[in-house]
This record gives C-alpha cells, structure tokens and sequence, in this order.
C-alpha cells in the first residue's frame, strides 16, 4: 500500500454560525469516519488543526512572518492514510464528513514520498 496525505481546506469561518448540536453532529460524524479508516488498516494518523497561528517565509538572517491567515481559507486538518493507489485514496478522502456539512470543503490528495530514489534515504514514518 501506499500512503497519502489528505490537506483539509476550509474557510475559516465556515463554522461560525453552527448551533452547538450540529458542531457535536460533525464532530461524531468525524469519530466515525476516522473509526471506519482504522478499522479498514486505512488510517495512519489525523488530527484537526487549530485556526490560528503565524506564517514564516523568507532565508536566513531574512525572516518575516506574517499574521495567519493571509487569506479566508485555510488548512483544517489533515489525514494520513494507507491507500493502494490515487483513485482509491481518492474515494476514501470523498467520504469525508467535511463535504457533508460545508459547501467550501476542500481536499488535497497527495501521494506521500518515503524514499529517495537517488540516495535510498527512507524518510520516517508512522506507516
């Protein structure tokens, strides 16, 4: 198997205006899914992100950081996952909850690299 890392992207705001049922109805919602991923072999690690926090860019001795978020949307959480190949992580990251409860969800599937392939370093991982 291979793994994948799924980006969560929302608004950031996106939950502003949730009663505290549909907040808990999500969150359940959430627990499931995650349960299903672990007990398919699926699930490496997931965790939500907390909406606040500083950007740094720049180089050396160049350093700037920048107030977060720079934009509306940001990364809400993430999934690491076993899959077979893309379009299977594919159909994993569609059962998503957030998809269910915003019209702004967004996911990044990304195929994670854990050799290189030019030097044999293996990359740690949970997986």
């Amino acid at each position: 198997m291979r793994e994948f890392m799924f980006l969560i992207r929302n608004q950031i705001d996106h939950q502003r205006a949730w009663s505290p049922e549909r907040h808990q109805d999500f969150l359940k919602q959430c627990e499931q899914y995650i349960g299903r991923l672990k007990a398919n072999g699926n699930l490496i690690a997931a965790q939500p992100l907390i909406r606040e926090g500083i950007i740094i860019a720049g180089v050396p001795g160049a350093w700037r950081d920048a107030s977060f978020p720079e934009s509306s949307e940001v990364q809400v959480g993430y999934y690491h996952i076993r899959a077979n190949d893309l379009d299977e992580a594919m159909e994993i990251a569609r059962e998503n909850p957030e998809f269910a409860f915003s019209t702004t969800a967004r996911i990044e599937v990304r195929p994670l690299k854990t050799k290189e392939e030019t030097t044999t370093f293996m990359y740690p991982s949970k997986g």
